[in-house]
């Protein structure tokens, strides 16, 4: 009645062409995921690479302030230290 034999040529045949397709269709996933792996680490550099002009920005700006007002600045720290030890201590 039925010619297994054939049967179970395509049957095989199948099996290797979804294996291919399956194959292909996972170098397409790791290719577009890696490719977006890549954009992402490109626009995580740029942030930090804006980042650290930015405190190299601000760090210049306070060591301005604090040269200006050396008295001023030292009672500052005086006081966030006071604050600070405060606040840790009640904890």
């Amino acid at each position: 009645m039925f010619d297994t034999g054939r049967l179970n040529d395509e049957l095989k045949a199948m099996k290797i062409d979804v294996a291919r397709l399956l194959n292909t269709a996972a170098e397409q996933t790791f290719e577009t995921s890696k490719d977006g792996a890549e954009a992402l680490a490109d626009q995580i550099k740029a942030a930090l690479a804006e980042l650290g002009e930015t405190v190299s920005e601000e760090r210049e700006q306070l060591r301005d302030l604090v040269a200006e007002r050396p008295a001023a600045s030292l009672a500052s720290a005086f006081a966030l230290g006071v604050v600070v030890g405060f606040m840790l201590r009640r904890h």
